[in-house]
């Protein structure tokens, strides 16, 4: 049976994005290419070529032109671009394509009625709110946090801050305070916009009190501007402005501060869940340029369509959706429970805003799959012709249901990248097949290569993810890493002048990748790498098992150490021997003997990230020995409490050689 699910239309070129673009280079650059591979290999080949087209294709605004387009190849240390100047929230606001009376933002959520803004609305506010911020003395290089969900104040408030030249910063309210004063303290900001609250479904959540303690915890703090979301008709709090202050009328005009090609644009921040978050500073033209390439020639993205992506403003894939206008994409925002009242919401919102690209992470898609969901009964979704799929492997099984149960017509576009380029290294493309459990592409400019534990590149087994060619939209840098110590440690230590990213890839002959988990969370069983992703296919296929996570404790002398499983059952069950027994039996069968655990205990909850993210690094560390609260970083966590039962674990194996199941 083949395994390609979707097959592009013989007319791809003439209908997609990235054909308009060949088309383009083969009349203004005299440059022709057979294939996707073909366009891959000079893409990565001739940066200063390609990176070039792309300024030139998209008619990058810039207040001064670049005197190169790439000053250097060596990494860290590549300057892309230098002498241009121009502003991202320019460039966003531009909105090819778009009419002034055509929806550009609409925006859904469980806090309050639906709303929709128009290019012209959107330009208008953040005009008014630029304003505001110039008011309250902001100009470039000053930082404006945002403690504030998915929302259009949160959207505007990046662009207004971007069209100064200052630097934004935000948090999903759903962070706790530490969490965020983890983050803040970092960058000192001197302006900080917050809500009182908000809706996850029918639950109400008073954010007040941590508004406070972030306040208190924050001394560069010189204005705090509050957003009534939860509660429209409540007071303003003491010292603060309301938001209808800062975005109140003015005429002063809409205009925007040129800044260098490589000028902060926002601080993203790593998980967090070890230590404090690394703050990875991103540039104007480096996130600028990218997104227009992954958004328009990757995503097929242009005026027609609806881009809605499930994601936090804590998340970068908010930073990757709300690009969307700078290639003439109207965006829907959504704020709330994404499975209140049911896991349909979203698929209905799809339905109800006319979404034609629908991006989510695999596992939400795999929680539809196992409550049985079939979306294209619920909601009517013949708009879309995009789906998107991040945040962990999507296993063939998530393909195939996302095929016979959502659409065949569409295509499904797995992708991986991560918060330290805000963008995806490897996805899809218009050009290409999908085939089942396979993300289709290296992207284009992305020189994503697996290395072998010999350094050398290898096609067709596992290796190290990494990245052998400068990108423009790696950070700037971290923030308060002035030698650029921190920085040259987390990505080039391991091989110099070259990026390891940390995840087992494998590349086929035909260019498809399969990533198969963190490689800091890796499986070594007599001396064989096994990959998380396919672990965790396996065991949460038994209609039994609802979630799981798995850890390797290595021998430090040299034995198979110890494989741990964590299951979480569903409601009511209890693991038993016969249940251990079938779970051994599935991975004997579907994996090899090397995958079955020495034991399997049952959990309430396996830890996540607020990005859903599984914890398998601060688990392995609390199994042995580490304090709870050295280990992860509670308030990074979806669920902090869900680590007890490690800790408990610890103790009891600590104080017994033989430890018996629990």
């Amino acid at each position: 049976m083949s395994d390609v699910l979707w097959t592009p239309p013989a007319d791809v070129r003439e209908r997609s994005r990235i054909g308009d673009y060949l088309r383009w280079l083969a009349e203004h650059r005299g440059l022709e290419f057979a294939d996707y591979d073909a366009l891959w290999q000079w893409s990565v080949t001739d940066l200063d070529g390609f990176w070039g087209s792309v300024w030139d294709y998209f008619q990058v605004v810039a207040h001064t032109p670049p005197t190169a387009t790439l000053a250097g190849r060596a990494m860290p240390g590549a300057r892309w671009f230098p002498g241009a100047t121009l502003n991202y929230a320019e460039n966003v606001l531009r909105m090819p394509g778009l009419d002034d009376d055509a929806p550009a933002v609409i925006a859904h959520g469980q806090t309050r009625a639906p709303e929709t803004l128009t290019a012209a609305e959107l330009r208008e506010r953040v005009r008014r709110v630029a304003a505001g911020l110039r008011r309250l003395g902001v100009g470039p290089g000053d930082r404006v946090a945002a403690y504030a969900p998915n929302i259009p104040e949160t959207y505007v408030l990046l662009l207004a801050t971007a069209s100064l030249g200052a630097i934004f910063s935000s948090c999903a309210p759903e962070f706790g305070t530490r969490s965020v004063t983890d983050r803040w303290q970092q960058i000192e900001p001197t302006v900080l916009v917050a809500v009182d609250g908000y809706r996850y479904g029918d639950k109400p959540v008073d954010r007040r009190a941590e508004v406070a303690a972030i306040r208190a915890a924050l001394p560069s703090l010189r204005h705090t501007v509050a957003v009534p979301y939860l509660d429209p008709a409540g007071e303003t709090p003491a010292g603060a402005l309301a938001w209808a202050e800062l975005a109140a009328e003015t005429d002063e005009p809409l205009t925007f501060t040129p800044v260098a090609f490589d000028h902060p644009l926002y601080v993203l921040y790593s998980s967090g869940t070890t230590g404090l978050p690394k703050p990875i500073v991103h540039g104007h033209g480096g996130i600028l340029l990218e997104h227009l390439k992954m958004l328009a020639l990757h995503h097929d993205l242009g005026p027609s369509d609806r881009f809605l992506w499930f994601t936090t403003t804590g998340w970068m894939m908010w930073n990757f959706l709300v690009s969307g206008p700078a290639v003439g994409a109207a965006i829907v925002l959504f704020d709330g429970n994404p499975g209140h009242p049911d896991l349909g919401a979203l698929w209905r919102l799809a339905a109800e805003t006319g979404t034609t690209y629908f991006g989510t992470s695999a596992p939400f898609l795999l929680a539809c799959r196992k409550a049985g969901l079939v979306p294209r009964e619920i909601a009517d979704l013949s708009a879309l012709r995009g789906l998107g799929s991040t945040g962990a492997p999507l296993p063939a099984e998530g393909f195939t249901w996302v095929y016979e149960n959502v659409g065949d017509r569409l295509q499904l576009q797995s992708l991986s990248g991560g918060t330290d380029v805000c963008t995806g290294f490897v996805g899809g493309v218009p050009l290409l097949p999908v085939h089942a459990g396979e993300i289709a592409c290296r992207a284009l400019g992305a020189k994503v290569e697996a290395r072998a534990a010999d350094g050398s590149a290898v096609i067709g087994q596992l290796g190290e993810l990494v990245i052998t060619e400068p990108m423009p939209s790696m950070p700037v840098g971290f923030w308060n890493d002035p030698d650029g110590a921190r920085y040259r440690e987390a990505y080039f230590e391991v091989y110099p002048g070259v990026w390891r990213h940390g995840d087992w890839i494998t590349v086929n002959e035909r260019g498809g990748c399969v990533i198969t988990g963190r490689s800091d969370a890796t499986l070594n069983r007599g001396g064989v790498r096994l990959g998380t992703a396919e672990f965790y296919s396996v065991v949460e296929g038994l209609d039994e098992v609802v979630d799981s996570v798995v850890v390797h404790l290595e021998d430090d002398e040299g034995g198979a150490g110890e494989l741990l499983l964590f299951v979480v059952l569903a409601d009511g069950l209890e693991l038993d021997d016969a249940m251990r027994k079938t779970i051994c039996r599935e991975l004997r069968t579907a994996l090899s003997p090397r995958h079955v655990p020495d034991e399997i205990h049952q959990v309430r909850a396996v830890p996540r990230t607020l990005s859903a993210k599984k914890l398998e690094v601060p688990v392995k560390k609390i199994l042995t020995g580490t304090p709870v609260d050295s280990a992860a970083a509670k308030g990074a966590l979806a669920n902090p409490e869900s680590l007890t039962a490690f800790a408990t674990l610890a103790q009891r194996r600590a104080s017994s050689d033989h430890p018996t199941p629990a």
